[in-house]
């Protein structure tokens, strides 16, 4: 046995209304299912962009994630483009803000961070 890709990433919100607005909407992520999950009191939202699954989930009342400094735990999405100026001026159309674009030392490619709703750094990679 082997394993094959990753099938997704999930995330927790604090507010769902305005993350769901913020990665369909803005970010243009498909949605694959929705559904509200009485049981829980939460919402699942499983999303998906090109060959990538992102599965959020609505629940109220949950800590706060550390970013600065940052926590244990899942540290950013990354997401590849093939022209960091094109997707940055479509970024800010959206009103929303991106860091400066800087050089990623390893790779040598060009990259910026940007931040969803919650605070969770968002990376833009060349």
């Amino acid at each position: 046995m082997k394993l094959n890709v990753i099938h997704h990433v999930a995330i927790i919100v604090s507010d769902y209304e305005k993350s769901r607005e913020f990665y369909v909407d803005k970010l243009g992520f498909e949605v694959i299912r929705e559904v509200y999950r009485e049981e829980r009191g939460d919402y699942k939202l499983d999303l998906k962009l090109n060959d990538c699954e992102l599965e959020i989930f609505g629940i109220a009342g949950s800590p706060e994630r550390l970013s600065y400094p940052e926590a244990c735990g899942l540290r950013h999405l990354a997401f590849w483009t093939e022209d960091i100026e094109e997707a940055i001026t479509w970024l800010q159309s959206l009103g929303i803000e991106t860091e400066p674009v800087r050089m990623d030392p390893y790779t040598n490619k060009r990259m910026t961070f940007f931040h969803d709703p919650d605070g969770l750094p968002l990376e833009l990679h060349e």
